[in-house]
């Protein structure tokens, strides 16, 4: 026989202060969604998943949120319509049945996602990596009604050259070139070979909110971030590839800053169909060659105020 145990988590708290999140992190599963005419894709995703809990209670009923997560992955692994956001609002939509004191509900998931592209000169194949990310949030009104906000993301690794190093480095050569050459060939050279700069490897993310009734594909954002950066990286590159790569990288010089403004203008153009209250995140961080820290840039911003400051209509 089963014995009644006590629910202390229903207790009232000795101090009655609201909290704004509790929850699990770090909730590995075994993910299988299957596509229409093309092979599954198999996942390995971590959950963080999160309520918000009232004044008078003691605490949440944790076992709650890896049982909601493990349900919802269960039924929908067969199911080739549902996205990885859409898992996440299906995950938000079962806890908030199961705590129905929370108003507030918050589930996010990255996994590794595999992905194949060609080497630039030898189109050899290779498989490349990036981070796949999701996060559904649900809301619940005084009357009991559930409104579920999901985003997808994606975040990529890249290469940056630095343009304020390479302007140096052209501004030296230029005056060496001086010293034997006449101003007109000097300039020819100059419009001619690519200079050196210091290179960062670059980790560029975009989130996107999804309305329900429309859909954001992640490997357009990976696409959309890895042309953000001076270059794409890639896994396997034969001498003439790593040339092509270097020499492409160099002819286009970013600061981090204008890896966000790249991401930001190219979601703008690509999606503006999507409405103006949609949640749009753009971040590049850059780990730096010639100093011990990083370089970072982000933008938080709505698909309205960004359209409007790109004069987009």
């Amino acid at each position: 026989m089963a014995v009644c145990l006590p629910d202390t988590q229903d207790d009232t708290p000795s101090i009655p202060i609201k909290l704004t999140r509790v929850g699990v992190t770090g909730v590995k599963k075994l993910l299988q969604l299957e596509r229409t005419n093309k092979r599954p894709i198999i996942l390995l995703p971590t959950f963080d998943a999160f309520v918000d809990l009232p004044n008078n209670q003691k605490g949440v009923h944790m076992s709650r949120n890896p049982e909601a997560i493990s349900e919802v992955v269960e039924t929908v692994a067969m199911d080739s319509t549902v996205d990885i956001e859409s898992l996440c609002a299906k995950i938000v939509d079962k806890m908030m049945t199961k705590h129905e004191y929370a108003k507030r509900v918050e589930i996010s998931m990255k996994t590794d996602y595999m992905f194949m592209k060609e080497s630039p000169v030898t189109q050899n194949k290779t498989q490349e990596m990036a981070t796949l990310k999701a996060k559904a949030v649900g809301l619940r009104d005084d009357d009991g009604n559930v409104k579920i906000r999901k985003s997808i993301g994606a975040e990529v690794v890249g290469m940056t050259v630095c343009p304020c190093a390479q302007e140096s480095v052209r501004e030296s050569d230029k005056n060496k070139l001086l010293e034997f050459l006449d101003e007109e060939t000097t300039q020819k050279v100059l419009d001619t070979v690519t200079f050196a700069s210091h290179n960062q490897r670059g980790v560029g993310t975009l989130l996107i909110e999804v309305p329900h009734d429309q859909k954001v594909e992640a490997e357009d954002l990976i696409e959309i971030i890895e042309s953000s950066m001076s270059s794409p990286v890639c896994e396997l590159l034969k001498r003439p590839d790593e040339n092509a790569t270097v020499m492409n990288a160099h002819r286009k010089p970013v600061f981090v800053e204008d890896c966000v403004r790249n991401m930001m203008e190219k979601i703008a153009n690509k999606y503006s169909d999507l409405p103006d209250n949609t949640l749009i995140t753009a971040r590049q961080e850059n780990h730096e060659s010639i100093h011990r820290h990083n370089a970072f840039a982000e933008k938080e911003t709505t698909l309205g105020e960004l359209k409007a400051e790109l004069n987009i209509e």
